[in-house]
């Protein structure tokens, strides 16, 4: 049922059954023109449309909703705190590119964070009420209980980063062993001899991929994988000072830093400038994202650039695919359904 939302040329609200009439078609052939439906031929859908801007009908998008049983809302989940959502490029470009893809429809977008115990509970018992129509999970590590809960729920969702090599549910990513890959690659060419890398937390797939990518570009060069010169810094700027102040440690002679993201290697910048290693003279530094830190550091810094902006607008197309077909994900593949976008080097200064 479509419950009507505006007011014709006369001052009474149009009916859907004008619509019908005016285009001369059923009442049910406007709804589906209305909902979008695709089983409708392009002349139908034309006529449709000029007998509705003719009447000047607007359907109540909540009535419609309600009808349909949907709430018309997603739900972007970051089970982080809210001081790491606001201090890493990461999410806010992943939030532009989301809130870009739903510029154009009627979807709400609720931000939820879940970085507590209990922000999940309340979390569980939010979405256990249905009140929105799908989730997307950023920053999803592998023993977080969220996507099974979600599963259970049978609500639709996407998680940007998959958790495993066998992730089940849809997922957007980027191409995190290519850009590790690359990054190192790139240093070889420079003609550095020990290359260091700062990895992120390694509960994150995309960080097990990255330092698989140093590991290969190594080897595939005939060089010798150092494990001692892989440390974790955890995505943070003091993550990325503590590792580099050990690497420091145990290799004073090393010629360059790949670091697993712009913030940590922003932290690792700090700490060469302190004990006086001239950046890329001394030490060469690589980054991972290609965020604004990496354009505003002194030099600027060279970095793997993700197409985050660009993740969270596919996220968003995967996401209303769910929510048009709710079956269960396994009985329909996941072949089209993971996507991977490719890592391209931005090369700077640092390098």
């Amino acid at each position: 049922m479509v419950v009507h939302g505006a007011r014709g040329r006369s001052g009474r609200r149009p009916t859907l059954e004008e619509v019908a009439a005016r285009a001369g078609v059923g009442r049910g052939t406007v709804s589906r023109v209305i909902n979008g439906s695709p089983r409708v031929s392009d002349a139908t859908r034309a006529a449709v449309e000029a007998a509705v801007a003719e009447l000047g009908y607007v359907p109540n998008t909540a009535a419609r909703a309600l009808a349909a049983n949907r709430t018309d809302a997603i739900a972007l989940v970051v089970p982080e705190p809210e001081t790491r959502f606001f201090a890493e490029p990461y999410f806010s470009d992943m939030l532009r590119g989301v809130g870009a893809a739903l510029s154009d429809t009627e979807m709400q977008l609720l931000l939820i964070f879940a970085g507590s115990d209990r922000e999940r509970r309340r979390l569980a018992q939010y979405l256990a009420a249905h009140r929105v129509d799908g989730v997307l999970l950023v920053s999803v590590h592998a023993d977080d209980p969220l996507p099974d809960l979600l599963s259970q729920l049978e609500i639709p969702a996407v998680i940007s980063g998959r958790r495993s090599a066998e992730e089940t549910l849809p997922s957007v990513d980027s191409d995190n062993y290519g850009g590790g890959r690359a990054a190192v690659e790139h240093l070889l060419d420079r003609g550095c001899r020990t290359i260091a890398h700062i990895a992120g937390r390694l509960d994150v797939f995309g960080a097990q991929r990255r330092i698989d990518g140093y590991r290969d570009a190594l080897r595939d060069a005939g060089r010798e994988v150092d494990e001692e010169l892989i440390l974790t810094g955890d995505f943070t700027e003091a993550g990325g000072r503590r590792a580099m102040t050990e690497l420091l440690a145990r290799r004073p002679t090393l010629d360059a830093v790949f670091a697993g993201s712009d913030v940590m290697a922003a932290g690792a910048r700090q700490v060469l400038r302190e004990v006086g290693r001239r950046t890329p003279d001394d030490v060469a530094l690589v980054g991972y994202d290609d965020s604004a830190i990496a354009r505003h550091m002194d030099p600027p810094l060279t970095s793997v650039r993700q197409p985050i902006e660009d993740m969270g607008r596919a996220m968003i197309d995967l996401l209303q695919d769910e929510i048009a077909d709710r079956r269960p994900a396994v009985s329909r593949g996941l072949d089209k359904r993971q996507l991977v976008l490719p890592a391209t080097l931005v090369e700077r200064a640092s390098s």
